[in-house]
């Protein structure tokens, strides 16, 4: 399905005010429940893991409580893995695919890695499935000091406030249908600006740093994730979402630069995931295994290369 044409909010060429804002915000609607699809998941993990409560949105604190899981044996001679979900609360898998990475494989690697896993960043974004914030902002461009995005802001505090220095920050996400359909057009609108139609990547890829990009570990990752499920071509111009592989399957972005999620920290190992969930040859259970291979395979060329 294309996009519209004029996106039906917004005036041509025009940056949207706030009453732009508002009418966009008077047409979203709740879709499923934070509550029931992610809390009572991070709950179940607390024999597992110590929970902890890093804020709450001030859109509706008790709706939308920010949970943490944090390695019980936290031990500070040891590196710390920062794994992310939700920064784009619509991005299920990346979710669900950091959930099941604490249920199922975290164990593998507590001897070696404290872990601290956010599942779900954004909550308010998950239960409508939306890219931004009820601000128009988009939370995966807003790491960066005196954030517009309250989501990005705690997970920053949460960071300093542990003082951690992380050695490796997985983010997970997703590129979907919708990116093209509905969002990419809304950031058009919202900023004035010409919609210019793009390609959806069919597959999985992974977006680095392109200030520090390892290679080898960004290779090592699309290898593991290739028996889950497929990799992304390249378009015809050799690109991914408008930008040139750096190899099969991997982008580089400047993330600090882009206040991305991965440049909250200066961690030497950092990867953007990003899985295709509308593929006709990808299932919700392969998307959030896809999820979960990226991490152990990254984990594990860590681990075979030094820490």
């Amino acid at each position: 399905m294309s996009p519209p044409p004029f996106y039906p909010i917004g005036l041509p060429g025009q940056p949207w005010n706030e009453s732009h804002k508002a009418q966009w915000l008077a047409g979203i609607t709740r879709k499923r429940s934070y509550q029931q699809e992610v809390v009572s998941k991070i709950a179940a993990l607390e024999p597992k893991f110590d929970l902890l409560q890093y804020g709450a949105l001030s859109y509706d604190p008790q709706r939308f409580p920010l949970l943490a899981l944090r390695s019980c044996q936290w031990d500070d001679s040891k590196p710390v893995v920062l794994i992310t979900g939700g920064v784009h609360g619509y991005e299920t898998s990346g979710v669900h695919g950091a959930l099941a990475f604490a249920e199922g494989e975290a164990t593998r690697f507590e001897k070696a890695f404290n872990l601290l896993i956010a599942p779900c960043v954004s909550p308010w974004g998950y239960e409508v499935i939306n890219r931004w914030n009820p601000k128009a902002v988009d939370p995966n461009r807003s790491f960066h000091p005196d954030s517009p995005a309250e989501e990005s802001a705690a997970l920053m505090s949460l960071v300093k406030s542990l003082r951690l220095k992380p050695l490796a920050h997985f983010d997970l996400h997703e590129t979907t249908d919708s990116d093209e359909q509905e969002f990419r057009p809304a950031l058009a609108a919202r900023e004035g600006k010409a919609f210019e139609p793009g390609e959806i990547p069919d597959g999985f890829y992974l977006v680095g740093d392109s200030d520090n990009p390892q290679p080898a570990f960004q290779k090592a990752m699309i290898e593991a994730v290739r028996r889950v499920t497929h990799i992304a071509p390249a378009d015809e111009q050799g690109n991914i979402i408008g930008t040139p592989l750096e190899q099969e399957g991997v982008i580089n972005y400047p993330t600090k630069r882009l206040g991305l999620c991965t440049g909250l920290s200066d961690a030497r190992y950092v990867t953007t995931t990003e899985v295709y969930p509308d593929s006709p040859r990808a299932t919700p259970r392969q998307c959030n295994h896809a999820q979960v291979a990226a991490i152990c395979a990254g984990l594990k060329h860590i681990l075979a290369h030094g820490i």
